[in-house]
């Protein structure tokens, strides 16, 4: 099996104490060339070289496990990481978390629990756009998603095209973005109109919401990968986690290719109740 990147902070530590001469190169090598670190809870393997490799400890799927299964995997999932988000949780997920983690935060409306640290630190800009106030649970847990992550964030609620001069009246605040996350049911008008607005890349979420012919999302994702305006890129029906996921991935990089201003103190955690 090959072995794992070290995260960048615990390389420069290796590093620093080979120097120092306060470990051997073959205590070094060893670090480095270690297999990925994984364990076995018997119903799940945690992977715990996940943020090391992809910039994020592993995300908890909850639909499908039990309350406890979840929590027992979050419990473990901290005990590497310093942060862990859960997604599509009810209400007895997020129970049965809270009782191994009185640190988890339950956001009800985006269906996601977190623990994060105290305080969190946040860079570049990402804006999450929502046609309607139906499809807010989408956005939210994009928008969950990203803060965890440490990407600042910008909604912008129920400015579908039914109402163009709403959408409109946003454009510049939406242009300051790094990266846009355009979530919209019924006919999934509102990422192909916003992409031709805006040079930023807008990744779409088609959601399941709509009457009838909409057929629980699939209009609305026919749509958004049928798109003539370019710069659309489209995820899977009801997936804010995975457009909320990209969209971190293009903002950091960005914010660590932008100077930036004097640090200030990182903002308090959105997470911490």
């Amino acid at each position: 099996m090959s072995a794992a990147p070290l995260d960048p902070g615990r390389l420069r530590e290796v590093l620093q104490q080979l120097q120092r001469g306060e470990r051997s190169v073959d205590e070094a090598l060893q670090l480095l060339t270690a297999p990925p670190r994984a364990t076995d809870l018997g119903f799940a393997t945690v992977d715990h070289d996940r943020a090391a490799r992809c910039g994020f400890p592993e995300v908890v799927f909850c639909q499908g496990k039990t309350p406890a299964d979840a929590a027992h995997i979050a419990a473990e999932i901290l005990t590497r990481a310093d942060r862990v988000l859960l997604t599509r949780a009810t209400a007895e997920h997020a129970a049965a978390v809270a009782a191994v983690l009185p640190r988890a935060s339950y956001h009800q409306r985006a269906r996601c629990i977190t623990v994060a640290p105290a305080e969190v630190e946040e860079h570049g800009l990402v804006a999450v756009v929502c046609a309607g106030t139906a499809d807010l649970p989408v956005a939210e847990e994009a928008a969950v998603t990203l803060r965890i992550a440490g990407n600042r964030v910008q909604q912008f609620t129920d400015i579908g095209v039914a109402g163009l001069h709403r959408l409109l009246a946003r454009v510049p605040e939406i242009r300051a973005a790094n990266a846009i996350v355009a979530v919209a049911g019924m006919e999934g008008a509102l990422p192909s109109v916003l992409a031709g607005l805006v040079d930023r890349p807008v990744f779409a979420v088609p959601t399941s919401v709509g009457y009838g012919a909409s057929f629980g999302g699939l209009t609305a994702l026919l749509s958004m990968l049928n798109s003539c305006a370019a710069g659309v890129a489209v995820v899977n029906i009801d997936n804010g986690f995975g457009a909320g996921y990209l969209a971190c991935l293009v903002n950091r990089r960005i914010a660590q290719a932008t100077p930036q201003p004097p640090s200030q103190p990182p903002h308090p955690s959105t997470f911490e109740r």
